[in-house]
């Protein structure tokens, strides 16, 4: 089951859901313009059109879903999130990758956003295991994919090639059996959080 381009989907209070379409290009583009500084040396996002016009190629692919994440208060572009190289079979995984508008880091967002992507992962598209590939460095990356349960399961060295240089990475995992269980833990965690907060 596939979401229709573009329409929301149910998600958490502060953030909703959406595949993302042509006319969500402009605001990609703007987002990796203004969060430059925010997300090097760890993702190089395009800073082209055409780089961003690919990329909505690619997310149509039978092997990808991605999802664009927006405040549910002002409607504006917090980040993306995407399953790729999917590979059903025995297999039934996808790789997990996502980035967050500058303008909305630390606040949250994501980590609801992640929670709701990785729930229909499984839940949705059926998916056994979701898995993320994050640079050592990357200490907000490594904490949001381990606040939501995720395992880490080794070293990949020299696994990906990031702005022109082979870096090594660390894998996190998470299966459906391990989301089953620690997911109500981690919904209640959050809620606490937020009743602190406000």
């Amino acid at each position: 089951m596939r979401l229709e381009r573009g329409r929301d989907v149910a998600g958490p209070t502060r953030v909703s859901l959406s595949e993302p379409r042509t006319e969500d290009l402009p605001e990609l583009l703007a987002l990796a313009r203004a969060s430059r500084r925010l997300h090097r040396p760890w993702v190089y996002l395009s800073q082209t059109h055409q780089g961003w016009r690919q990329y909505l190629h690619r997310s149509r692919r039978n092997t990808a879903v991605s999802y664009l994440i927006r405040r549910r208060d002002t409607r504006e572009l917090v980040g993306v999130i995407n399953l790729s190289e999917i590979v059903r079979g025995v297999f039934q995984s996808a790789y997990l990758s996502f980035y967050v508008h500058a303008g909305h880091a630390r606040q949250g967002f994501m980590s609801e956003g992640l929670r709701a992507v990785v729930s229909r992962a499984f839940r949705v598209h059926r998916l056994h295991r979701v898995e993320a590939n994050i640079q050592p460095g990357n200490q907000a990356s490594l904490r949001l994919v381990k606040g939501l349960g995720f395992r880490r399961e080794g070293v990949s060295p020299r696994y990906l090639k990031i702005g022109r240089r082979w870096c090594d990475h660390e894998r996190w995992a998470v299966t459906r059996e391990i989301w089953q269980k620690g997911g109500t833990r981690g919904r209640r965690r959050e809620s606490r959080s937020r009743s602190t907060r406000g």
